[in-house]
């Protein structure tokens, strides 16, 4: 099997206190999240030139995606992860047959033993940011903007930045549609993080880069070394745009909105766009612009977060539930 298919025509659209916004949605993925453009370039790379394995650092979307994209092409993945990753996606790398590893610190620390293995033991590695297939596999997501619109963008959109591949990999996509004469301006983008994972946000104000460990519900996004800095602060101010933060509180509160509301249940990292897309409502900051926000993976992947707004049930007898009901 040499072949991997990813959903089209997921461009929906919503409406927000009077506002329309679009969302691309690729919760809908082989294995339910925005990292299966890149894994799905990379294995296919990996299984013309011959090579066996791949190995990946991930905070779950990665290492899942990867995992499920090899076992789909007949490929050994090795995944390293932080060993505080949600309980859901390290099941979800397991369950695809992966080999994998929980280090004993954060996603950084996870990074770098990845490379410093793959390098001895002359692996190929994944790792977002290190292999440059990651930033080409992302970039699809602005072809399929363009196709979905015919060539209408949307002023504005919002990403999920961690490490700055996906937000990279989009500008470059756009760049290239730029360049070929199909779209005539670049949308603004913008960079959001959360407050405890904000080495963008930091980086614009005094282009100067500081580590400091990440810390978010939002484990997608939690990077302290965004392995795309340089090229996310780069094309941040090709387009115009600006890096904002938004707390955890306030990403949980757009999770629970999104699911309750338009019926899509997504990941932290993810309702971290919408977070910001109410800042900027509320800001006045898109008059009569138009926003697509990117939903880069599914709610279930991370049961733990929802707990924080769903209360737990304690079971019930059928003869209370139908007094319940029948007593109204």
């Amino acid at each position: 099997m040499n072949k991997i298919s990813l959903p089209s025509n997921c461009l929906l659209k919503y409406s927000f206190e009077g506002n329309n916004f679009f969302v691309l949605d690729d919760t809908r993925n082989p294995t339910l999240s925005f990292k299966d453009r890149a894994s799905s370039l990379v294995a296919l790379k990996a299984k013309e030139l011959g090579i066996k394995e791949i190995a990946a650092a991930s905070t779950g979307n990665a290492g899942s995606s990867l995992a499920g994209i090899c076992a789909r092409l007949g490929l050994k993945s090795i995944i390293f992860v932080p060993k505080l990753i949600p309980e859901a996606k390290r099941i979800q790398i397991q369950s695809y047959g992966a080999e994998i590893y929980l280090v004993d610190g954060d996603y950084d620390l996870a990074f770098d033993t990845c490379l410093e293995i793959s390098a001895e033991k002359k692996i190929y590695n994944r790792n977002t940011g290190y292999n440059p297939l990651t930033i080409e596999g992302k970039k699809s997501a602005a072809f399929d903007i363009f196709m979905t619109t015919k060539g209408k963008m949307p002023d504005v959109i919002f990403i999920p930045t961690g490490d700055g591949v996906v937000l990279s990999g989009l500008y470059k996509g756009l760049w290239e549609l730029k360049k070929l004469g199909w779209i005539k301006e670049l949308p603004k983008l913008i960079a959001v993080q959360a407050e405890g994972s904000n080495a963008v946000v930091r980086y614009m104000k005094n282009q100067k880069f500081e580590y400091m460990p990440a810390k978010s519900i939002a484990d997608s996004i939690s990077a302290g070394a965004p392995r795309c800095l340089y090229m996310t602060y780069d094309a941040i101010i090709k387009t115009k745009g600006e890096a904002i933060q938004v707390s955890d509180t306030e990403i949980l509160e757009a999770q629970k909105f999104v699911a309750q509301n338009y019926g899509i249940l997504i990941e932290p990292s993810s309702s971290s766009t919408f977070a910001a897309y109410k800042k900027y409502i509320s800001q006045n900051k898109l008059l009569k612009q138009t926003a697509l926000l990117l939903f880069t993976g599914n709610g279930l992947k991370d049961t733990s977060a929802l707990k924080n707004w769903n209360h737990s049930i304690e079971p019930s007898t059928s003869k209370f539930i139908k007094e319940k009901f029948f007593n109204k």
